[in-house]
């Protein structure tokens, strides 16, 4: 498999040779002839060098070798040395490792004072970056951009010095590899579905991809150079905030992330917004960037799950209700209700609903409560039992309480519950058997 990639390189290589070829074929021409086909013909011939030029510059970038890569020891010791580092000064890996930089490249393009200054945080992803005029192994000169950042330790102290060298002194490529790189970033952008988009300080967009295009559907040349408040469909005071928090974030001088919602027309539209300020080298404000992302589908769905979340929380909380409070026909005009667990006051209030119901739609005489399975008893307790006793009498039916343990009964004692008008019996099957008694009395 390797060399199958490595014969498709060579053969693309040799396309952008041939491509090379012709295109100097073709100015040669139009430097020669003026006149006729010929003239013509060297139009079309310079029309298509045009896109050839465009196509090799993307494809001359991705396919030559990698970049000089270099990195050295506060002290100079160079610590790794790369191919590309190679072809610019001529040494090899094997004869650059353990020496010093400025014994290789004639040059000290960084030091170690320039170094300790350089405090940029690793996450932030920035280099700095200076031109150095160095020598080559054979002596000759070498015009190098040191794109270079600052590696150090867990206490803070520089590490290493990594560069990224570029050979200034050959500007055909220079541009060429320029050309390339910004093609190749632009359709990421553009194929990218977050809004992304770059304004100046007085709000003025420089740049917008594709997709923030859409947003105020419009192509991406009617939006450079306009601002806020002449290209969004917000009403007035909401363009205002938008513009107020890109100016706190450029005063700030740091990126901030929030989320916003937007009312466009009758739709509300939510985003998660990133901006942050635009820096040149000295740390100023020269700009805002922002990426958005429009997450309106993801908030309806939350709200729709936490809508959907409380349907059952409702439907599951009646039926704990109906299985705290079940309510059993023992016979006719005979019910039982045997209760287990903690009862609270909103189990309580619960209780009394449901045996008051069914005494009235049954027409009940008796009604059991069976406190078997309550293991503790308190005044709110006490109380709900009295109350609901009593409001069964008022519809003309008797409450028996079964199941009182003896630490119930003498909780229900010490607080001086008054049971009058409840019968108490000792299980529930007692109760049952003097509720049939007096049915069939």
């Amino acid at each position: 498999m390797a060399d199958d990639g490595l014969g498709e390189i060579g053969r693309l290589r040799s396309e952008i040779a041939a491509l090379h070829a012709r295109i100097q074929e073709l100015e040669r021409a139009l430097a020669e002839r003026s006149y006729g086909r010929a003239a013509e013909e060297v139009a079309r011939g310079v029309a298509a060098s045009a896109d050839a030029h465009a196509t090799l510059a993307a494809l001359a970038w991705l396919l030559a070798p990698e970049p000089a890569r270099i990195h050295w020891r506060p002290d100079g010791t160079v610590t790794r040395w790369n191919d590309g580092a190679e072809r610019i000064f001529g040494w090899s890996e094997g004869e650059a490792v353990g020496r010093g930089l400025p014994d290789l490249v004639a040059a000290d393009p960084v030091s170690p004072d320039a170094a300790r200054a350089l405090v940029l945080d690793w996450a932030e992803n920035r280099f700095d970056s200076v031109t150095s005029e160095g020598r080559a192994k054979d002596g000759q000169a070498r015009l190098c951009r040191w794109n270079h950042a600052v590696l150090r330790d867990e206490h803070g102290a520089v590490r290493e010095i990594a560069a990224i060298v570029e050979d200034a002194s050959d500007p055909p490529w220079s541009e060429r590899a320029l050309i390339g790189r910004l093609q190749l970033l632009l359709q990421l952008l553009d194929h990218s579905r977050n809004s992304i988009f770059v304004k100046d300080t007085d709000g003025r967009y420089l740049f917008a991809n594709r997709a923030h295009a859409e947003v105020y559907q419009r192509h991406v040349v009617e939006i450079i150079g306009k601002t806020e408040h002449e290209l969004s469909p917000l009403t007035p005071g909401a363009i205002d905030e938008v513009v107020a928090r890109e100016r706190a974030v450029l005063t700030g001088g740091e990126a901030k992330q929030y989320e916003e919602m937007l009312q466009l027309g009758d739709a509300r539209i939510h985003f998660h917004t990133v901006k942050f300020p635009i820096l040149d080298g000295r740390g100023e404000p020269i700009g805002l960037g922002g990426v958005v992302t429009n997450i309106t589908s993801l908030r309806e769905a939350e709200a729709e799950r936490a809508a959907l979340q409380e349907k059952i929380i409702v439907a599951q909380q009646a039926a704990l209700r109906e299985l705290s409070t079940p309510l059993i026909p023992i016979a006719d005009r005979v019910v039982a209700m045997p209760l287990v667990g903690t009862i609270d006051s909103a189990r309580a209030e619960q209780i009394m609903e449901t045996l008051l119901s069914s005494i009235s739609s049954q027409g009940a005489h008796t009604a059991i409560l069976d406190v078997t399975g309550v293991r503790a008893v308190d005044t709110h307790v006490a109380d709900a039992l009295t109350r609901t006793a009593r409001a069964a009498q008022l519809l003309g039916t008797r409450v028996v309480l079964t199941g009182v343990r003896p630490e119930v009964a003498q909780t229900l004692v010490t607080l001086g519950v008054d049971l009058s008008g409840i019968t108490t019996l000792s299980t529930l099957q007692s109760g049952i058997a003097h509720a049939l008694l007096r049915t069939r009395h």
